[in-house]
C-alpha cells in the first residue's frame, strides 16, 4: 500500500520520556504565549488565510519529492507561513496541522509530539523568518530581496529543525551525537533545497495573483470570498495528486534505517485514519485522496476557529477606527 512518509516527525521510541516531556513543557509554554501574542491582532485578511494556510501545508506535506539516495522529503511549510502571517500566527498554524497529522493518522508518536510541534512549527517558523526578515533587508527590500530572503529563511528553517531533532535524538540516547547530526543535516540540506524552491514559487504565485496578500495588513484589500475559494481548492487540487508523492523513506526515516534505531519506533497506541488511509476505502489513489480532504477540511476548520477566538473583535476594530479620526 501507498504510505506517504512525513519529514522529521518523530514516532515514539525515539525519544526518552525525559525529553519528551521537556518538548510537551515547551509547546505548551510557546503556543499559549503565541495565544497572548495573536490575540486581538488578526485582521480580516489575516483569520481566513490562517485557515487557507494550514489546508495549503497539510497538503503540501503529503507530496513527498525525491532527494539523494533513495530517500524523499516534501515542505515543512514553516518560513512560508510566517512571511504571510508573521511568525507568531505560523506557530498556531503549524501546531494545528502537526496535532492533527499525529493525533488523527498517527504520524508521529502522542509522547514525542511536543518536540514535533517544536522542531518544524516553531524552531523553523522562527529561524525561516528570521533569515528572511535580514536577507530582505540587507538586499534592500525589494522583490527580489525578498524572494532571496524566502529561499534562505526556507532552507536555513529545515537544517535548523533537523540539528534540534539530531540533539535531542543524541540525548535521548537514541544514536551519539557525532552519528547522527551530521547525517540528519546532510540529508536535510538537500530537503532544504526543495523547500526553498516550493516557498519560493508559492510567494512567486501569490504575488502575482494577489500581492495584497504579502502587503502590510493596513494596505491590504482582500476583501470577499473568491480568493478564499481559490485558496482552499489549491488545497485540494494538491490533495488529488497526493497519490503520485515519492514513496521512498523521509529524512529522519533514512538516517534512522542507516544508523540502526529505527527498530526503536514504537506502534501508535490507537488508529483512526492510519498512515493517510480511510480503512473502508481499498483503492490506494482513493483512500489517500479522502484522507487527505478531510485532514485540510478539519485543520482548515481549527486554524480558522483559533484565528476567529483570538482575532480582532469588530467592535474593537470599530474603535480602532474611530480613534483615528479623533
Amino acid at each position: 500500500m501507498f504510505v506517504p512518509f512525513l519529514a522529521m516527525h518523530i514516532p515514539d521510541g525515539f525519544l526518552s520520556v525525559p525529553v519528551a516531556v521537556l518538548g510537551w513543557l515547551l509547546v505548551i509554554a510557546l503556543v499559549g504565549f503565541a495565544l497572548r501574542k495573536t490575540r486581538g491582532t488578526l485582521d480580516d485578511r489575516q483569520i481566513p488565510l490562517m485557515g487557507i494556510l494550514a489546508a495549503f501545508v497539510f497538503a503540501a506535506q503529503m507530496i513527498n519529492f525525491p532527494v539523494a539516495g533513495g530517500t524523499s522529503g516534501h515542505l515543512l511549510g514553516g518560513a512560508l507561513v510566517a512571511i504571510l502571517l508573521g511568525p507568531w500566527a505560523a506557530v498556531l498554524v503549524m501546531t494545528a496541522v502537526i496535532a492533527v497529522q499525529g493525533l488523527l493518522f498517527q504520524d508521529g508518536g502522542l509522547l514525542a509530539m511536543g518536540f514535533n510541534i517544536v522542531n518544524m512549527g516553531i524552531v523553523s517558523t522562527f529561524v525561516g523568518y528570521a533569515a528572511y526578515r535580514w536577507v530582505h533587508r540587507t538586499l534592500g527590500g525589494t522583490p527580489r530581496a525578498q524572494i532571496a530572503g524566502a529561499a534562505v529563511g526556507a532552507w536555513l528553517g529545515v537544517g535548523i529543525a533537523a540539528l534540534a531533532t539530531a540533539v535531542e535524538l543524541a540525548v535521548s540516547g537514541t544514536s551519539p551525537l557525532g552519528i547522527v547530526l551530521p547525517a540528519m543535516l546532510g540529508v536535510h540540506a538537500i530537503i532544504g533545497i526543495g523547500e526553498a524552491l516550493i516557498t519560493v514559487g508559492a510567494l512567486a504565485f501569490i504575488r502575482q495573483t494577489r500581492p495584497d496578500l504579502i502587503q502590510a495588513p493596513a494596505r491590504a484589500d482582500a476583501k470577499g470570498a473568491g480568493w478564499i475559494a481559490v485558496g482552499l481548492l489549491i488545497a485540494l487540487l494538491v490533495v488529488l495528486i497526493s497519490p503520485l508523492a515519492d514513496p521512498n523513506p523521509d529524512g529522519l526515516e533514512r538516517v534512522a534505517e542507516d544508523h540502526g534505531f529505527a527498530e526503536l519506533a514504537q506502534d501508535p497506541s490507537y488508529e483512526i485514519l492510519p498512515d493517510y488511509t480511510v480503512p473502508f476505502l481499498e483503492n490506494e489513489a482513493l483512500t489517500t485522496i479522502a484522507a487527505g480532504v478531510i485532514g485540510v477540511a478539519v485543520v482548515a476548520g481549527i486554524s480558522y476557529g483559533v484565528a476567529r477566538a483570538t482575532g480582532r473583535r469588530p467592535d474593537s476594530a470599530a474603535s480602532d477606527r474611530a480613534s483615528h479620526t479623533l
